[in-house]
């Protein structure tokens, strides 16, 4: 089909000018301009060849370097992918931990805290009832020491007219320590008018105040004793829960700092999570795209190249059989006879 395609092309190409020709024109070989035309398409058939199996070439390896740097990426991603999961997983794990580590110690830190003001609430009311009987103390001692000397000076009339004497009675009637006897003894004493004298009924007056104020002035010492050592353990106390919460707070500003900086980490991650998987999805698509295409490229240069050449064997064919003696014989006998019933024939 391609040769007598080509033939037929040739001969009308060759025929038209010859048709109204002399006879001295025609007996130059008119093949030869023929021939010459077909071998010319023949070089530019050969070279749209050459240039193709060019492009094509060019094609192919954009082809296999594009496809390999598609499954470099492609196979990276996954990769990433693969990482990126257990490590937002691990990472939230760590945080929860975290989380949770810092709501204790902020609870431990409250307590404290708490600790510290019950402890000073405490010390506040201790303080109040120590001040308190010290104070009281205080009075009724020197009650005591002047109501000693009075008695002992024989001036116990001029006493029982102080400030002393009431403090005095007081003691005897709010202490349990006072026996009822010595207890009688002193109010009769403290009862006696002015101008009367100390004249003892049962013991003496003066061994009992001195009993009193050293049992008196023993338990105000025992008190001291025990407001001192109240007074260090609440120091003492203070001391380790004020430690106690430095250590907890710097723990607590420690743990949020990792909190916020895996927050941003997760973050971080899910969104590169996020984009990896899009990326990887583009790619794939693309990646099918590019084998279709190539594919497809292959097919049809592969239809292209069978075609052309077809038609250089066919150009070739015609040459050689119009470069034959017997072609210019043949192509003469025709055109004597009628050169546009060979066309029409053909």
């Amino acid at each position: 089909m391609a040769f007598s395609r080509i033939v037929k092309a040739a001969m009308l190409a060759t025929l038209a000018p010859l048709s109204g020709a002399t006879s001295s024109q025609m007996e130059a070989n008119p093949i030869r301009k023929v021939v010459t035309m077909l071998q010319a398409m023949q070089t530019k058939v050969t070279e749209e060849g050459e240039k193709s199996q060019e492009l094509y070439e060019k094609f192919m390896c954009y082809c296999k370097s594009s496809t390999g740097d598609l499954s470099t990426s492609i196979q990276a991603a996954e990769d990433k992918i693969g990482e990126l999961g257990p490590d937002i997983q691990g990472s939230e794990e760590k945080k929860l931990k975290t989380e949770e580590e810092l709501k204790s110690d902020q609870e431990d830190r409250e307590a404290a805290k708490v600790a510290m003001s019950e402890a000073t609430a405490l010390r506040e009311r201790e303080k109040a009832v120590y001040d308190k009987f010290m104070a009281e103390s205080s009075t009724n001692l020197a009650a005591l020491t002047k109501a000693i000397a009075a008695v002992e000076k024989g001036m116990s009339g001029g006493f029982l007219q102080t400030r002393s004497a009431s403090v005095l009675r007081s003691i005897l009637a709010s202490s349990k320590d006072v026996m009822d006897t010595d207890r009688q003894e002193l109010l009769a004493f403290l009862s006696a008018r002015e101008g009367e004298q100390y004249a003892p009924q049962s013991g003496d007056i003066t061994g009992i105040l001195k009993t009193i104020k050293d049992e008196m002035f023993a338990e105000e010492q025992e008190t001291m004793a025990t407001e001192a050592r109240a007074v260090k353990s609440y120091e003492e106390l203070v001391a380790a829960k004020k430690k106690e919460v430095a250590a907890v707070s710097k723990a607590i500003e420690q743990k949020l700092g990792r909190i916020s900086t895996l927050g941003v980490k997760i973050a971080e991650m899910k969104n590169d999570l996020g984009d990896s998987a899009q990326s990887l999805d583009e790619d794939k698509k693309f990646f099918a795209a590019m084998e279709t295409n190539c594919a497809s490229k292959t097919g049809i240069h592969e239809e292209e190249m069978k075609m052309r050449s077809q038609e250089i064997v066919a150009l070739a064919d015609t040459i050689k059989i119009l470069n034959d003696d017997d072609a210019l014989d043949l192509f003469k006998k025709t055109l004597s006879s009628a050169s546009m019933s060979f066309v029409q024939v053909q």
